[in-house]
């Protein structure tokens, strides 16, 4: 059966407080997490594309520790039709590179994969580089920040959004995508979903059992490396101006410029 692989990824929740640790990754641990929001819109575009092609599949696909599986559980609730989860400690502080080389020759194994569906960019990391990554390694067309999709007749097609302006894209399956926050809002999962996720099994797959040496992922073999950080100052009160304004904003200008 063709399959629609929807990327998701359990992350710190937003009103959450962040911090790093030593060695400048992203501290998880005792931090509560949920399903990246932006992966609940790219679930929906997977449902819906599955609604309008019957005949596929949809399977939501994770990389992470097994607390991972929350947000797949999500996927689930909402409708997609299995779940599996990419486990292993030898992932630990992979960078985006190694990240995608695993959820590449994840993939791999799961059958005829004719779509894979990502959201723009994860609120942890605001990268947005997978995907294309993904796609290059794959060697497969990448359409990105879609604020539309409709696939049909084995061709996806869509609306992609830049600050220059909207482009119509399209491409021949197998393709990838990702989506912003402006394609449909995702759906509430029904009481009777919810229930199903809790007890659906997930499968989960080792890096072995995908075929990656540990020798490409992980902290200690990333090709990129965050080499300091300090925390982003907080915000003052600014300049309240009540009269004359045009004036003000023209010397502010003046200043900055200087």
């Amino acid at each position: 059966m063709p399959a629609i692989v929807v990327l998701v990824k359990n992350v710190p929740d937003t009103w959450s407080t962040k911090t790093l640790n030593e060695d400048f990754t992203l501290h998880r641990e005792g931090v509560d997490e949920v399903i990246d929001e932006i992966n609940e819109y790219a679930v929906e575009q997977a449902l819906r594309i599955r609604e309008a092609n019957p005949g596929h599949e949809v399977i939501a696909l994770s990389a992470g520790p097994f607390r991972a599986q929350e947000a797949l559980r999500k996927a689930l609730a909402m409708g997609a039709d299995k779940a599996v989860l990419l486990s292993d400690a030898a992932l630990a502080g992979s960078d985006v590179l190694g990240t995608a080389w695993a959820l590449t020759s994840a993939i791999n194994t799961l059958g005829d994969v004719q779509l894979i569906v990502a959201g723009n960019a994860s609120s942890d990391g605001a990268m947005g580089a997978l995907p294309g990554i993904l796609a290059e390694y794959r060697q497969i067309p990448s359409l990105t920040n879609l604020s539309s999709v409709a696939v049909a007749d084995g061709v996806v097609s869509g609306v992609k959004e830049a600050p220059e302006g909207s482009y119509q894209l399209q491409a021949s399956l197998p393709a990838l995508i990702s989506v912003t926050e402006k394609t449909d809002k995702p759906r509430f999962p029904n009481f009777k979903g919810i229930m199903a996720a809790k007890k659906a099994d997930i499968a989960v797959l080792t890096l072995a059992e995908v075929g990656v040496d540990p020798s490409q992922v992980g902290l200690a073999n990333a090709a990129t490396a965050v080499t300091a950080a300090e925390p982003r100052p907080e915000r003052d009160g600014g300049e309240m101006v009540y009269t004359d304004g045009a004036e003000r904003i023209y010397q502010f200008i003046q200043e900055a410029i200087k």
